[in-house]
């Protein structure tokens, strides 16, 4: 395989410490993430409380900074991807050329969702404006969107079978609506072409445009995500671009609108127990929140934000029966949990004694498509 297109930060032939000389892998890093990490951390943004400055792997260096990602303890296992169901989806994926956040992302779950002929759908493109020290979605200048591709999506969909799909975007900043007009067409396109299937959105902030977040709330979608990803002190280093309150005013829209509102947080990356329980606590008194996902950060490549600890399954449980608590209907918490793990998959992992999880969730998507009938 060719090497991609050189970063132009970096010179040709320049070795990298500890790596023994360039390779088609960190190019690949480099071509996908050729900024600072995390963009301008302090860009529009107070001075943080807290500086990540030793911490961040600066790939805009002509000697990139590099840390090995440390070893998983023995709970975090994925499986490899593979299978007649893995084979069948990838398939669809690529005759109707989507994108998904499985791939972009590099979610560890990709191959256990895909062999069960499950998928999260990105739209928008593959490219992001945003920079966040986290993800392994590129960032970049995106093309512009593609006016079809609300029915490819849809068509794609009613191949797939599902009862329940997961659609996520990168973040559009470049167009006036941050892509709203889209995302409310594919929303209507695959209610039309999947009438029996619930959809589940996991949108941006709009940079806060409440008129454009009402296009995509009047669509109606089953369920309305849109994640934290991080405690308030973190947001700086963590999602530079976003904001803490920001966010939680999204959420309380959604929450006023009548729609199944949802949310996802990811632990391991520099907070604290005590924040994780504020944020729950935050989320629940200022916008209602009624679905809570919390996982593990996982680096995806050496030129992202490391890990700070890996939280034990035994915390993750203290997570989720503080949350319940507090309030929330769903809370799936554990460290391999993603925002963007279907409904009826969840539901299908569930021990027994979880039963009541499952109807509740089974619930909230009969209620979401009695309104969106209404």
């Amino acid at each position: 395989m060719p090497d991609p297109t050189p970063n132009p930060n970096v010179p040709a032939g320049t070795a990298i410490p500890g790596i023994g000389g360039p390779s088609a892998a960190i190019a690949r890093t480099l071509a996908r993430h050729p900024r600072a990490l995390g963009g301008d951390t302090a860009r529009n943004l107070d001075r943080p409380a807290v500086s990540l400055t030793g911490m961040v792997l600066n790939n805009a260096d002509p000697a990139p900074q590099q840390l090995r990602i440390g070893r998983k303890p023995p709970w975090l296992r994925a499986k490899v991807p593979g299978g007649e169901g893995y084979v069948r989806l990838k398939a669809v994926v690529d005759e109707y050329r989507l994108h998904t956040v499985c791939q972009e992302a590099a979610c560890p779950n990709m191959g256990e969702c895909w062999s069960r002929g499950t998928a999260t759908i990105m739209i928008l493109g593959d490219t992001c404006t945003r920079s966040c020290g986290f993800c392994n979605v590129k960032t970049g200048r995106p093309l512009p969107p593609d006016a079809d591709e609300p029915r490819r999506v849809a068509e794609s969909l009613a191949l797939m079978n599902l009862k329940h799909v997961v659609i996520t975007c990168v973040d559009r900043d470049d167009l006036p609506d941050g892509g709203a007009s889209i995302w409310a067409e594919t929303i209507r396109r695959v209610h039309d072409r999947c009438p029996s299937m619930s959809v589940e959105c996991l949108i941006g902030d709009f940079k806060g445009d409440a008129a454009a977040l009402q296009v995509v709330i009047d669509a109606k979608p089953e369920i309305l995500a849109h994640n934290l990803e991080t405690v308030r002190r973190m947001h700086p280093a963590v999602r530079p671009q976003a904001r803490y309150d920001r966010t939680i005013e999204v959420l309380r829209r959604i929450q006023d609108a009548g729609l199944v509102s949802k949310t996802g947080i990811m632990v391991g990356i520099g907070e604290r127990d005590d924040e994780v329980l504020g944020l729950i606590d935050d989320v629940r008194a200022e916008a209602a929140t009624q679905i809570l996902t919390i996982g593990q950060y996982l680096q995806p490549t050496r030129n992202h934000l490391p890990i700070d600890r890996w939280v034990t399954p035994d915390q993750f449980v203290e997570y989720k029966r503080y949350a319940l608590q507090r309030g929330f209907a769903v809370v799936e918490s554990g460290p391999l949990v993603r925002s963007s793990y279907h409904a009826e998959e969840q539901a299908e992992r569930l021990a027994p004694e979880r039963r009541e999880t499952v109807e509740m969730m089974t619930r909230l998507l009969d209620d979401a498509r009695g309104r969106r009938g209404s």
